[in-house]
């Protein structure tokens, strides 16, 4: 998946999702500061997209339809989502990956069906996604920096290595539950 870089971390301390801004096309870079996170169920869910821009709006909507199904039940919402991409006809088509994610939870979506739950509480899906997710696992193994600075460096790493991938970054933070108002 060609386009984007987007990273989370999920920990004690809350959900952390970033995404790089450049939209492509081809070889061409259509846009340098896209937005690719939105805040989705009233702000309680984090979502990250890479592919195609229009495909993945699509999803967002499905998704937060699905949340307002489920009572924002994130892995409900994830799981009837991801079973109605593989089964339906023109979702089908759509070419995207989802991160979604809330303090609680942080999976990553395809259109293949798969609803997968990273081990370590760190996800990572695009083009840059391979370098982003190397650097922010050594860097949580071997620093002490907290969960936001992780996915700024490693954001940066892949922005230096991957060239669908640029340093406008967009990173959202939110935190446990229980630190909530």
């Amino acid at each position: 998946m060609e386009g984007t870089t987007i990273l989370a971390i999920r920990d004690a301390t809350g959900l952390v999702l970033g995404g790089d801004g450049q939209v492509t096309h081809g070889d061409t870079i259509l846009k340098a500061a896209a937005k690719k996170i939105r805040r989705l169920g009233g702000g309680r869910v984090l979502a990250g997209f890479a592919g195609s821009t229009a495909d993945s709006f699509a999803l967002f909507e499905r998704f937060e339809d699905k949340l307002k199904s489920t009572g924002g039940n994130l892995t409900r919402a994830a799981v009837e989502l991801a079973k109605d991409w593989r089964t339906d006809r023109s979702l089908r088509q759509l070419q995207a990956l989802l991160i979604v994610g809330d303090p609680d939870a942080l999976l990553m979506l395809t259109g293949g069906g798969d609803v997968v739950e990273p081990e370590d509480g760190i996800a990572a899906i695009g083009s840059g996604g391979a370098y982003a997710l190397a650097a922010a696992k050594a860097l949580r193994a071997h620093t002490e920096l907290d969960a936001e600075a992780v996915v700024r460096a490693s954001l940066a790493v892949a922005a230096s290595i991957c060239i669908y991938t640029n340093d406008h970054f967009t990173v959202e933070r939110i935190p446990p539950r229980e630190a909530q108002p």
